[in-house]
């Protein structure tokens, strides 16, 4: 080479170099220490806090005082029996049940103190993968996923079509974009059901028992796409679930309820390794412990046979 060419590119290089350092300046320039400690606070706070939940159905309490920190970007499990109020809790959350005590917050806004207007734009926010899957029986697999796309934007037929195919690719089903749900198994519903709940591109994404009725090559498929779409897609998700082992293989964080409280929080593993009697129970599916297997009834030979006189 010579020196002339080398001359050349040496200068070529330094230029980029300046010009690199011009932009990083104007970059730092636009978002100084204080707004940069801002972003940084936000991404620090959780996307739902709870506090000092009370909710009841009835005589029923389902809430007694929880406290839930949801955290930004990260996979967060929600467990306990049937019957605990898991799904209740996503409702509340999404604005579809109010309360009797306490706040639920996402993304810094009171859910329950919005109005109309501003809870309908949060909830285009919020995905949502129901139990059911809940497909629309007679639209296409296409037609289901384009349908929030229908609804809430004015995007021409050929972006939408795009966009369409492009989340049915994210979860392995752009070839059935023409099938009926009924010609769908049920883990491939789910997985339709999964492409409709990203279509708007939501901040979080909540599963309400993803994996109830699968079998173990597609609940080994949700597992994996969950945990794939919650990183590429920077998500928070909220999975809401009672099979342990699938759940703590995706989750980051994990809350167990009971009795309409928190029994305990933290990291999977932590709590195989827990030392409460009622989270080993549950985490490890003894029959004996806290929950007991007979629901509460008097005793066996009176109510047979009636008091003896």
């Amino acid at each position: 080479m010579s020196r002339r060419k080398a001359a050349a590119r040496s200068s070529s290089r330094q230029r980029r170099a300046r010009g690199g350092s011009r932009r990083n300046r104007a970059l730092a320039a636009t978002t100084g220490p204080a707004e940069q400690g801002h972003r940084a606070r936000q991404d620090a706070s959780p996307l739902v806090k709870i506090r000092g939940l009370h909710f009841s159905r009835g005589e029923r309490k389902i809430f007694d005082g929880v406290d839930i920190d949801i955290p930004r970007g990260r996979i967060t499990a929600i467990m306990g029996p049937s019957g605990t109020g898991k799904t209740t809790l996503l409702k509340l959350i999404g604005g579809q049940l109010t309360p009797d005590r306490g706040t639920v917050e996402v993304d810094g806004q009171n859910v329950h103190r919005l109005g109309t207007t501003e809870l309908y734009r949060l909830r285009m926010r919020m995905g949502m993968l129901f139990q059911t899957g809940a497909l629309l029986t007679d639209l296409s697999v296409f037609e289901n996923v384009a349908f929030p796309l229908r609804e809430h934007t004015a995007l021409n037929e050929s972006m939408l079509r795009k966009l369409v195919l492009l989340k049915l690719e994210a979860v392995g089903l752009r070839g059935a974009r023409e099938l009926m749900p009924a010609e769908l198994s049920g883990g491939m519903a789910r997985r339709v059901a999964l492409a409709r709940a990203i279509a708007l591109d939501p901040m979080m994404v909540m599963y309400d028992e993803p994996f109830t009725g699968q079998d173990p090559i597609s609940m080994g498929v949700l597992v994996k796409l969950i945990r794939q779409l919650n990183d590429a897609a920077r998500l928070t998700s909220i999975l809401v679930s009672h099979d342990v082992e699938e759940t703590c293989a995706i989750a980051d964080l994990v809350y167990v309820i009971s009795g309409g409280r928190v029994i305990e929080s933290g990291p999977p593993q932590q709590l195989r390794e827990s030392g409460s009697e009622w989270t080993r129970q549950f985490m490890h599916g003894l029959p004996d412990g806290p929950v007991p297997f007979h629901y509460p009834a008097p005793a066996l030979e009176p109510d047979l046979f009636g008091e003896v006189s």
